[in-house]
């Protein structure tokens, strides 16, 4: 879009140049909305499945808040985890049952009212059955979540399955590594794999999402590198 404007702006001064800069943007918004480009770019920032060796070596699970809904009128005070929070603990909740680690559950409320992992553990014990040993409710950001769960973790429980969506992994992943933990990455909420066909070609609302959340993810990779630099 800033390239579109930037080439109206340009457009009566210098012709060709305005109208370059309007066509790369357009082509730009046009293959950024493509499932296949959007497939392509998610790829490039989900890591593997969970391998059962992973989880085997791993002292603990821990579960990353992903946001909350303010207005959940149908719940207890009007907030709740969101859909990407419930999507993480479903898959924490499996993998617990599964392996019988403790859970710690990191999220806080930058945003203000009740904290992401209070709501988590809440939903975690009713939902799924499985209760969290620890809450850590008072993170900001994927760096507070980190250094905050090394303080209740470490030194006893080094080794971590880490629960995320699959496209935030990479960066928390880093995170937690810099904290001191060994960690174990357990993505879900995978990117659609669809094969190709013509649709694939065509621009998509959902597609445009998925590419801006891969190019932000990379962005922040990149962001960390620096800072660690």
């Amino acid at each position: 879009m800033l390239l579109i404007l930037a080439g109206a702006y340009w457009l009566r001064r210098r012709p060709w140049p305005g109208r370059i800069l309007i066509g790369t943007g357009a082509a730009l918004i046009y293959a950024l909305s493509m499932p296949l480009v959007a497939n392509a770019l998610m790829g490039t920032v989900e890591p593997a499945p969970l391998a059962d060796a992973a989880l085997a070596d791993s002292d603990a699970i821990v579960c990353l808040g992903g946001g909350k809904r303010f207005g959940a009128y149908d719940e207890p005070g009007g907030e709740a985890i969101n859909n990407a929070t419930l999507v993480r603990l479903r898959y924490c909740a499996r993998l617990a049952r599964k392996s019988g680690l403790p859970v710690l559950v990191s999220g806080g409320a930058p945003l203000g009212g009740v904290a992401e992992a209070r709501l988590m553990a809440a939903s975690l014990h009713d939902d799924f059955g499985v209760t969290a040993r620890w809450v850590e409710a008072a993170s900001d950001d994927t760096r507070d979540n980190a250094t905050l769960s090394a303080r209740i973790l470490l030194p006893r429980h080094r080794r971590i399955t880490l629960v995320s969506q699959a496209w935030h992994l990479p960066r928390a992943t880093q995170a937690y590594r810099d904290a001191g933990f060994t960690v174990h990455p357990a993505g879900t909420d995978y990117a659609n794999r669809e094969p190709f066909s013509l649709l694939s070609l065509l621009p998509r609302s959902s597609a445009l999402h998925a590419s801006s959340v891969a190019l932000r993810e990379i962005t922040g990779q990149v962001w960390y590198n620096i800072r660690r630099s």
